[in-house]
C-alpha cells in the first residue's frame, strides 16, 4: 500500500511538474509572441531631395523639428563594421540579449560602486528607442532592462540582423536635433552614408552612445580619443590596412552640423505639395548638381541685374532632349528680396501668357500637312479679321515675306494669316497633341490670338514641347511624345506618336537656327554663338511676360522673366530680359553639335526663285526642300506673262497700232503687298507702263489688278464711335495703286465723294450698315468692295 501511494505521488509531482512546464513555456511563447507595435515607428520624416548621382540638393526639417530622414535600406559595411566594433561585436550570435556582455557590465559596476556600463546590445537599444517612441520612458532600473530584454528578444523573432541594424542606425541620436544615420551623415560631412571615410564612419558610430560629444569648442577632446581609439581597434581587428588606419587618425574631426544645400527650393517645395501623403521623405531627381548650382548662380546674378530694372522673377528649365530628363530647375531666382510676391512662387509650372512661343508649332504643322514651304511668301500688310488687327512688333509691313523669315523674325501678321489658313480650332488641337494642358477654353474664344499670346501655358509644358519637337527631329517615327522626366522612377517609354513628321520638325529647327542675338554682336559672341542653336523669343501684350526657348544638339533650355504679380515693365521682353540668360546657360553647358540631317525626311522640289511657289509659267527656278509626302502642289500665282512691244512698252491685242510683240514671265504681287514690298526690296522691279494706245479698254484686255484697298478690307466691320454731340465720327479709307501717277475716284454706294492722286484716302462719314465701296482710275479699271459700319456711343461703349 505503501509503494502505491509513493507511486501515486511521484507521478502527480511529475504531472504537476509537466504542467508547469507547459504552463511556463506557454506563458514565455505568449510573452515572446506578444505583438509589437505597428508601426515601430511612427516619427515624420524630413524631405530631402537628391541629385541623379546621389548628391543632396536640398532638404527640409521633419514636422517635429528633427532632421531624419528617410530610413536607410542597408547599412553600409564600413559604417557596419565601425558600429559593431564600438557597441556590440557579438551582434550576429546572440538573440538580442547577451549574457556575457550582462556579466561583463555587472561585475564592472559593482568594481565601481556606480553604473558605469548597461551591457545592452544595439537590439536592446532599439527597444529603448521604442519605448521612447510610444511613451514608454523609464528610469535605468532593473525593470527596465528586464522590459528592453523582452522587447529586444521580440524584435529578434521577426526581423533579420541586417533589418535590425539598419532600425537602430536610421532613428539613433546624433547630437542636437539630428537622427539617423543618413541625416547625420548629410549635415556633419555632406555627403551620402556609402561615402563615409573610416574616420567619419567612426566618429558617428560613438555618437550614439553620447550625442553630446560633438559639440563646436566642447567635448572635441573626448570625441577624438573615442574616434582614435575605435578606429585602433578596427585596424587590430584587420578591418582596415595600415596606410588607411594612418590616414584616418589624422583626418579633422567636424565642427556643428553644416547647413544644407539650398539648390532647388521651388521644386523641393512643388514635390512636397504633390505628394502629400508620401512617407518615405527622399526625392531622387534627374538634376544634376553641378548644373543646378551653375543655373542658379547665372539666375541670381541676371534677377539682380533685372531686378533694378522693375523686373523681379525668373525661372529657368534645362532639360536633357536625349532621353528628356530635367536637368536644372530654378523655379524662381534668389537674388532680390526675399519677401516679394513672387518669391516663394515655382514659376517654372505657373501658366503665363506665352507670346509668340506657338508660332514654330504653326510652321511644322502647315509644312507637314504641305499648306507651305519655308520659302512661300507670305502676305505681311495690314490685316483685319472680324475686328482684330494684328501688328507686328516693329510696327512695319514688308509687303510679303518667306515664311521661314515670318518665323525667325518672328512677325505677327504674316503668322496670324497663316493661321487663319490653318484653321484655329485645328491648331487648338493638335497643340493639346503637342502636350499643352492650360487651353481650358473653347477654340473659338481664343480666335487668331492664339498664335500672338492669347492663351497661356507654363514654363515647364512649353519647354517639354520644344524638347520634344527637337526629339522628333532626331529620332523620327522612333521618338514617343511625353512630358519630361523629373524624378528617376518616372522614367519609361510611355508615349504618343508626335503630331508632325520628322523632316517638318527638322526644317522648323533649321529656320529657328537664324534667329539674330539680341543687342550687338560683339557682345553676344561670347554666348552661344560657337555653337547652333535653334531659339525663339516670346513677350506678351503689355509687356508682362518675357519668354526665351532654345535647344542645343543635346539640351533645351527654356527661361521666363517677368513679375510674378503680372506688372508690365517697358525693357520686358523676350529678346532684351530672357534670351540673355538663356545664351549664358548655354554657355555654360557647352557647344553640342546639331542634329544630323535626316535625307530619309526630307525631298527637293523646284520652286520659283522669289516666291518660293511650284515653277510656272517659266519662272526662274532653284531648288527647295520639303518634308517628304507633306505633296505641297500651290503653282505661283506672281509670276504673269507680259508682253512688250520693241520700246519696252506693255501692249495688248487690243491695241490700236501693230506691233511685235515679245512675251517673258514678270513677278509681280498684288498691289497691296508690292506697296510694302517695294519699300523693302530695291531691286524690284514694277511691270512696265502700258503704251499709250493700249489704254482704251484696257479693262477688257488685262485681268490686272491695279488697285486695292488696305483698310478697311473687303467684307469687313469697323466701329466708328459716336462724339458727345451724338455726331458719327468719319471713316478712314487708305488705298494704292500700282501706279505712282494714277487718279482714282471714289464712289460710295453709287455716289461721287472725290477725285486722290499720289496718296489715296478719304475720310468719310457713313451711317451704319453694309456700304459698297467703287474705285475707278483713269484707265477705267474699277475696284467694287463691301464694308459694314457700327457705331458705338463713347458715353456708355454700348453698339447702335
Amino acid at each position: 500500500m505503501a509503494s502505491n501511494a509513493q507511486r501515486k505521488r511521484f507521478i502527480n509531482r511529475r504531472n504537476g511538474l509537466r504542467l508547469g512546464g507547459l504552463l511556463l513555456a506557454a506563458g514565455l511563447l505568449t510573452l515572446l509572441a506578444w505583438p509589437l507595435p505597428r508601426p515601430l515607428f511612427y516619427v515624420p520624416y524630413a524631405n530631402a531631395l537628391l541629385d541623379r548621382d546621389g548628391r543632396l540638393l536640398g532638404a527640409t526639417i521633419a514636422a517635429d523639428e528633427q532632421w531624419r530622414f528617410a530610413p536607410v535600406a542597408e547599412v553600409p559595411p564600413r559604417f557596419a563594421q565601425a558600429l559593431l566594433q564600438f557597441e556590440d561585436r557579438r551582434f550576429y550570435r546572440h538573440p538580442g540579449i547577451d549574457p556575457l556582455a550582462i556579466a561583463r557590465a555587472t561585475r564592472d559596476n559593482l568594481q565601481q560602486g556606480r553604473v558605469v556600463s548597461g551591457g545592452s546590445t544595439l537590439t536592446m537599444q532599439l527597444a529603448r528607442q521604442l519605448a521612447r517612441q510610444h511613451g514608454e520612458v523609464r528610469a535605468r532600473t532593473l525593470p527596465t532592462k528586464l522590459y528592453e530584454a523582452w522587447l529586444a528578444l521580440r524584435l529578434e523573432l521577426r526581423y533579420s540582423k541586417d533589418e535590425l541594424l539598419a532600425l537602430y542606425v536610421s532613428h539613433a541620436p546624433f547630437g542636437g536635433n539630428v537622427v539617423g544615420l543618413n541625416a547625420a551623415s548629410w549635415r556633419y560631412f555632406d555627403r551620402p552614408p556609402d561615402d563615409l571615410s573610416w574616420a567619419e564612419a567612426a566618429v558617428l558610430a560613438v555618437l550614439p552612445n553620447n550625442p553630446a560629444l560633438l559639440h563646436p569648442g566642447r567635448n572635441r577632446d573626448a570625441l577624438a580619443r573615442r574616434r582614435d581609439a575605435l578606429l585602433t581597434a578596427l585596424f587590430e581587428a584587420g578591418e582596415m590596412d595600415a596606410l588607411s588606419y594612418r590616414l584616418a587618425l589624422v583626418e579633422p574631426l567636424p565642427d556643428a552640423p553644416r547647413p544644407l544645400p539650398r539648390l532647388a527650393p521651388h521644386l523641393m517645395a512643388t514635390l512636397q505639395r504633390g505628394n502629400a501623403e508620401r512617407s518615405t521623405g527622399f526625392y531622387v531627381s534627374q538634376l544634376d548638381s553641378r548644373l543646378q548650382r551653375g543655373v542658379s548662380d547665372i539666375a541670381d546674378r541676371h534677377g539682380r541685374q533685372l531686378g533694378r530694372r522693375g523686373i523681379h522673377d525668373l525661372a529657368v528649365l534645362v532639360v536633357d532632349h536625349r532621353d528628356l530628363t530635367v536637368r536644372a530647375y530654378v523655379g524662381n531666382h534668389d537674388a532680390g528680396e526675399a519677401s516679394r510676391s513672387g518669391a516663394s512662387m515655382d514659376l517654372v509650372r505657373r501658366p503665363r501668357s506665352n507670346g509668340s512661343l506657338l508660332k514654330p508649332f504653326l510652321y511644322a504643322l502647315m509644312l507637314d500637312d504641305g499648306l507651305l514651304l519655308p520659302e512661300t511668301l507670305v502676305a505681311d500688310i495690314p490685316t483685319q479679321f472680324a475686328g482684330y488687327s494684328p501688328e507686328n512688333f516693329d510696327r512695319l509691313h514688308r509687303g510679303a515675306v518667306p515664311a521661314r523669315e515670318a518665323l525667325t523674325r518672328s512677325l505677327n501678321v504674316p503668322m496670324v494669316r497663316m493661321l487663319r489658313e490653318y484653321g484655329v480650332e485645328r491648331f487648338h488641337d493638335q497643340l493639346r497633341q503637342f502636350g499643352l494642358t492650360t487651353l481650358f477654353r473653347a477654340p473659338e474664344d481664343y480666335g487668331l490670338t492664339l498664335i500672338l499670346g492669347g492663351s497661356e501655358a507654363s514654363l515647364w509644358e512649353l519647354t517639354a514641347l520644344y524638347a520634344n519637337l527637337v526629339a522628333g527631329a532626331r529620332d523620327g517615327i522612333a521618338h514617343q511624345q511625353r512630358m519630361p522626366a523629373l524624378l528617376r522612377d518616372q522614367l519609361g517609354p510611355t508615349g504618343r506618336a508626335p503630331p508632325v513628321g520628322q523632316g517638318a520638325s527638322w526644317l522648323t529647327l533649321e529656320a529657328m537656327l537664324d534667329v539674330a542675338r539680341p543687342g550687338q554682336d560683339s557682345v553676344w559672341r561670347q554666348y552661344g554663338s560657337s555653337q547652333p542653336i535653334a531659339w525663339k523669343t516670346g513677350t506678351s501684350f503689355g509687356l508682362r511676360d518675357g519668354w526665351a526657348i532654345g535647344s542645343n544638339g543635346h539640351y533645351t533650355v527654356g527661361v521666363w522673366v517677368g513679375n510674378a504679380q503680372g506688372q508690365g515693365v517697358p525693357d520686358l521682353t523676350g529678346t532684351l530680359a530672357a534670351a540673355p540668360v538663356m545664351l549664358e546657360v548655354f554657355s555654360l553647358l557647352g557647344a553640342a553639335p546639331w542634329l544630323p540631317t535626316p535625307h530619309w525626311a526630307l525631298q527637293t522640289v523646284q520652286v520659283c526663285e522669289v516666291d518660293g511657289y511650284l515653277v510656272s509659267r517659266d519662272c526662274p527656278a532653284r531648288p527647295a526642300t520639303a518634308p517628304r509626302g507633306s505633296h505641297f502642289s500651290q503653282v505661283s500665282p506672281h509670276y504673269r506673262t507680259l508682253h512688250r512691244d520693241a520700246d519696252g512698252y506693255r501692249v495688248h491685242a487690243g491695241c490700236e497700232s501693230p506691233m511685235r510683240m515679245t512675251s517673258e514671265a514678270h513677278f509681280q504681287l498684288p498691289p497691296s503687298q508690292e506697296f510694302f514690298w517695294r519699300s523693302h526690296q530695291p531691286a524690284y522691279a514694277s511691270a512696265p507702263p502700258w503704251r499709250q494706245d493700249c489704254l482704251t479698254g484696257l479693262a477688257d484686255y488685262s485681268d490686272d489688278k491695279p488697285m486695292a484697298l488696305l483698310y478697311p478690307q473687303d467684307g469687313t466691320r469697323v466701329m466708328v464711335p459716336v462724339d458727345l454731340d451724338g455726331r458719327l465720327g468719319r471713316v478712314l479709307f487708305r488705298a494704292v495703286h500700282r501706279d505712282a501717277r494714277a487718279r482714282v475716284q471714289w464712289h460710295i454706294n453709287n455716289d461721287y465723294q472725290g477725285e486722290t492722286r499720289h496718296f489715296h484716302e478719304q475720310a468719310l462719314m457713313l451711317p451704319p450698315g453694309w456700304h459698297q465701296i467703287v474705285l475707278v482710275d483713269q484707265h477705267g479699271q474699277r475696284l467694287v468692295q463691301w464694308v459694314k459700319v457700327l457705331a458705338r456711343d463713347t458715353t456708355t461703349g454700348a453698339g447702335l
